[in-house]
């Protein structure tokens, strides 16, 4: 247990932005998951459309250092081969 007022606040604090940041790697798996169901389903224009609100998040989760920018870009490049090569299926 934290012994000083300064530890005990950090404490306190620490609670407060882990559970922020849980709740953006959540968003951040959310949007990840979104475009996987919509290229297996097979869906060119939901699939897009689910990749660039992914874009966005995955960018500005990076962005504060929640996940790794490479993670992330690994992530974006894998998520758009994907939904480019369901656009050349058909």
């Amino acid at each position: 247990m934290a012994n000083s007022a300064q530890a005990r606040k950090r404490a306190r604090q620490a609670v407060k932005l882990n559970a922020h940041n849980s709740s953006l790697r959540s968003q951040y798996r959310t949007a990840v998951k979104s475009v996987r169901k919509a290229v297996t389903a097979g869906d060119k224009v939901a699939a897009a459309a689910a990749l660039q609100s992914a874009m966005k998040i995955i960018d500005s989760i990076a962005d504060k250092k929640i996940v790794h920018k490479n993670k992330a870009a690994r992530h974006k490049s894998r998520l758009n081969a994907n939904v480019k090569a369901l656009a050349l299926a058909a």
